[in-house]
This record gives structure tokens, sequence and C-alpha cells, in this order.
């Protein structure tokens, strides 16, 4: 989930070799926002939950970054980025120590930004800031995340540039290795995105393809190189896909107190021998929302996206979001998100067969199935940032 530039404390680094050293600082920051949440129909059986959700708008997570000035417009970066549950104080992403971000590259004035570690893939970097997901989070992504939406997904063992600004347009690059000796082809991530931006309007556009390796396939996914989208009803179904490929594109228009956005992707989960489906299934979601700024202080938004599930199954899902937000001081703020979500049409089921059901909602991707096809969340939470 998943914004990153956030207020922080700069720390000033003393030199072991004393005044000699180039300037170097190192930043650490920060986020925790955690919420109290009723949702419809929670699982299976229908059942209604009450309790605490974390994460609605911004992941939790903790984080050191620096730089180092080499001279001549060269520095050299960093970062490393833990996300955690603050409900549990558990590692999220899998249980890695700094599983959101860990990095170091060179960046110049001139060539842009090297980096090489575990990263965001460029449509996290370029396309989502234009989408509703950089204000509200969780509540008004895409049903199950198909299309990464939220960031479920992060690139391990990347290389990944970053272009300058020329005349308004950026684009960057991302490579991440299978590091599986004599299968270079298997396992691999790669994807590429461009961005425009001119005053009050801006455009962007994204390309992002994960390999899944044919080992241990029917097990779900497990890719060396890209996490797993596969976090509810709605695309569990396809963890053993050969590959999942996402196209996106967004644009956002600002005018007085007003943001409008729309934004459109597509992404299809390829099939082969080893996988439990025998066609690909394709998703097409189409998302637009306004954003209006009521006070300096207060901030409302509405969401409404739109997917269409056709190929192995046929299935559709409307989904409607409202947020508002108050920021109580600039690192602090309170809000209140609730979602409506309708399913129809068809489903995969996610028991290690090949049959198919009736479709079922599941808001976003918080991972409540519903066992209907209608589910409702109301959540207010808390948001502290340092």
């Amino acid at each position: 989930m998943k914004r990153f530039a956030l207020t922080s404390v700069s720390l000033a680094l003393l030199g072991a070799a004393g005044a000699a050293q180039a300037q170097t600082s190192v930043t650490l920051y920060g986020v925790i926002d955690t919420g109290l949440a009723y949702v419809s129909h929670a699982n299976a059986a229908g059942d209604h939950l009450f309790g605490m959700v974390n994460g609605t708008l911004s992941g939790p997570r903790w984080g050191l970054k620096g730089q180092e000035d080499l001279g001549g417009g060269l520095k050299a970066v960093f970062q490393l980025e833990s996300g955690f549950d603050p409900g549990t104080g558990r590692l999220n992403q899998g249980g890695r120590e700094f599983g959101r971000q860990a990095f170091v590259g060179l960046s110049g004035n001139q060539w842009g930004t090297v980096t090489f570690g575990r990263q965001y893939d460029p449509s996290v970097d370029m396309v989502q800031g234009l989408t509703d997901d950089n204000y509200w989070g969780a509540a008004f992504a895409t049903p199950g995340d198909v299309d990464n939406y939220d960031n479920s997904l992060r690139v391990s063992n990347a290389v990944k540039y970053v272009s300058p600004v020329y005349s308004g347009f950026q684009f960057e690059g991302i490579y991440g290795f299978s590091n599986l000796a004599g299968a270079t082809g298997q396992g691999q991530t790669w994807g590429g995105a461009v961005t425009y931006a001119n005053g009050p309007f801006s455009l962007a556009g994204s390309y992002l393809y994960v390999n899944n390796p044919s080992a241990n396939r029917a097990t779900g996914w497990n890719s060396p190189s890209s996490d797993s989208l596969f976090n509810t009803i709605i695309n569990n179904g396809y963890s053993t896909a050969h590959a999942v490929g996402i196209a996106r594109g967004a644009g956002q228009y600002v005018f007085g107190p007003f943001t409008v956005g729309a934004s459109y992707s597509f992404a299809q989960y390829k099939n082969d021998g080893s996988s439990l489906f025998t066609q690909q299934e394709k998703f097409n979601v189409g998302n637009g929302y306004v954003n209006f700024q009521l006070t300096p202080a207060t901030l409302l938004g509405l969401g409404y996206t739109y997917t269409h599930a056709n190929g192995d199954t046929s299935a559709n899902y409307h989904q409607v979001s409202l947020g508002a937000d108050y920021s109580l001081s600039k690192r602090t703020d309170v809000y209140a998100v609730g979602a409506y979500q309708h399913a129809s049409g068809t489903q995969r089921v996610n028991n290690g067969t090949t049959s198919t059901a009736d479709a079922t909602a599941s808001i976003s991707d918080f991972g409540f199935d519903s066992g209907r096809s209608h589910q409702e969340l109301v959540l207010i939470g808390l948001r502290h940032k340092f």
C-alpha cells in the first residue's frame, strides 16, 4: 500500500576519517496507520466482523534513507524500509525485515538514477500517484488488487533506472533477476513506465511482466523476483499461472479544490501445461474518482471501480468507495472510509481443482471472502507520520 515520502528527521553522520569526508545525510521516517472496521459477510459463512484493520490509507512502516555527495553532481543513495502490523507487531511482506524496500545506487543530475535491490515496480512509481490509491489506499483499490493498483507486488533482485525529467516527461525501467542457475528465462520480472506532467494535468502509462518458474508450480506462485498478487478469492485461483502481464494507464487533472482522475488496466493471467486452469484469465479494470478539498484540513473523496473478468471465467465487480480525511496537524490525521461491492458471474475456485463457482464479493485487497454477491465495509482510523 502505499506511498512513501513522509516527513522525517535528518541525522548528520560524522565521517570516521574526519573532515575530509564528503557530505552525508541519513533520514529516519515512518508511519503508523490503524483503525476499527465493520465488514458485512466477512467470511464464506456470511458472518459479520468488527475488529482492527491496519494500513488502510498507508502501509505502516519505518525506514532509513540517505545519500552521500560524491562530487560533480553524483550521489550515492540507499533506502531500507520495513513494513509491520501495528496490531500484532509482526513483520509484513512475508516476514522480511526490510520487505518494503532495500536498495543502494548512484544518482547523477545529468543521467538519472540506477538502483540495485528490492524495489517498487515502475507502475507504482509513476501510475499509482495519479490514482485514488495515492489518497485513500486500500478501500479504493481494485477488487483483489488483480492489477497491482494497491502495490501488493514488489520486485526482488532488481536493477532499476529512473531518468531525469525532460520537458515534463520522465521514464523508468526495471529488471528483476530470477537467480535460478541454468534457468535465467524463468522467474524473472521486467517492466517500464513513462509519465508526463504539465501544470495541473498529468498522464502516465506502464507495463509489468512477472514470470512463475515451472518447478513446483502446482503449489502456487513461487517467483524469486516478484511477490504474489493472489490476496483474495477474486484471483487466488490463478496462483499457478505461468506469467502475469499488466498494462496500466492513468490521468489526473486538478482545478481549484477539485482533483479528478481516471485509470484503466488490463491484466492477463497466462496458463501453461503446469497451471490448474486451461484458459487465460483477463481482467479489464476501469476506475474514476473525484476529490474535494473542503477546507485546508478536510479532504473528501468518491471513487468507482468496474472490473470485468473474461476468458477462463466471466465475472463483474462493481465497487463504490467514499472517504473523508481530517488533518489534526501536518503529521496526524483521522479518517473514515466506506465501500460497497457487488459481484456477478462465475469465479475460479482455489481448491486444487479446475472447478468454478458463482462470483463472490471481496472489497479491494483486504482479503475478506464474503461468500455472498455483495459486501460492505466501514472503517475509521488514525494515521501518524514521523
